[in-house]
C-alpha cells in the first residue's frame, strides 16, 4: 500500500499513524537516490512536448520554460537548468500568467489544468518510464508487503484542483498502482532504519 503525506510532518507523527511504515522522501531534498523522483532532478534529454528537437534537463524546467506571462513568452534557456535551483518563473518578475504554450513554437496557449494534462503529467510519466524505472519497480515490490509513505511538500492528488500544486508523489503512487491519469496524453530492497526513520535503501541497486 502507498500513502501520501506531507514532508513537513514529523516522522514520529506519521509513524504513529502508520506503524511500521517505510517513509520514502521523494522530494529534491531527499538524502537517498529517491530524490531522482523529484521533478527538479536533472535527468537530461527529456523530450519537450509538442516541440520537435527540444529536450530539457528536468520536468520542472519544461513546465516553467513553456509558461507564458504578460511580460515574457517561453524561455528555452530554462530547459538547460540542471542546478535544481532558480527554476521557478514568478508572477512578481514577469507579470500575470497567460497559460502554457503548446510547444516552443506553438500558437495555442493551454490553461493551467489543460497544461497539467498535456505537458506536466505525460512528461513526468516519461521520466518514470525512461529514467527511474528501477526505482519505481522497487517501490512496487515493496508496496506489496509494506506500507510505503511517500513524502512530498504538496499532497494534492486531484488533477482538476487548480488551487493547489499537483503532488508528484501522487503520480508515483498512481503509476505504481496502474491508475496513472491521462494515459493517452501526448509527448514527442532492502529496508534500513536510520535516525528512527524507516526508509528504502535505494543506494544498493
Amino acid at each position: 500500500m502507498i500513502i501520501i503525506e506531507s514532508k513537513r510532518k514529523k516522522p514520529a507523527t506519521i509513524l504513529k499513524k502508520y506503524p511500521g511504515a517505510i517513509l520514502a522522501d521523494v522530494t529534491s531534498q531527499a538524502d537517498t537516490r529517491l530524490k531522482e523522483l523529484s521533478p527538479f532532478y536533472p535527468h537530461y534529454d527529456i523530450p519537450v512536448p509538442f516541440s520537435d528537437g527540444y529536450t530539457a534537463t528536468c520536468v520542472e524546467a519544461i513546465w516553467q520554460g513553456l509558461k507564458v506571462f504578460e511580460g515574457c513568452d517561453v524561455d528555452v534557456e530554462m530547459f538547460k537548468n540542471d542546478t535544481m535551483k532558480n527554476i521557478k518563473r514568478t508572477v512578481r518578475r514577469f507579470g500575470k500568467p497567460l497559460g502554457h504554450r503548446k510547444g516552443v513554437h506553438g500558437t495555442e496557449l493551454l490553461g493551467y489544468i489543460e497544461a497539467r494534462k498535456h505537458i506536466y503529467i505525460p512528461t513526468y510519466k516519461w521520466v518514470l518510464e525512461n529514467k527511474v524505472a528501477w526505482i519505481v519497480e522497487k517501490l512496487r515490490e515493496a508496496s506489496k508487503t509494506k506500507t510505503i509513505v511517500l513524502l512530498d511538500y504538496d499532497t494534492n492528488a486531484d488533477v482538476e484542483n487548480e488551487k493547489k500544486p499537483l503532488s508528484h508523489a501522487s503520480l508515483i503512487k498512481a503509476y505504481v498502482e496502474e491508475t496513472y491519469p491521462y494515459e493517452n496524453s501526448e509527448i514527442n530492497e532492502k529496508v534500513i532504519k536510520r535516525d528512527n526513520i524507516v526508509e528504502l535503501d535505494l543506494f544498493n541497486q
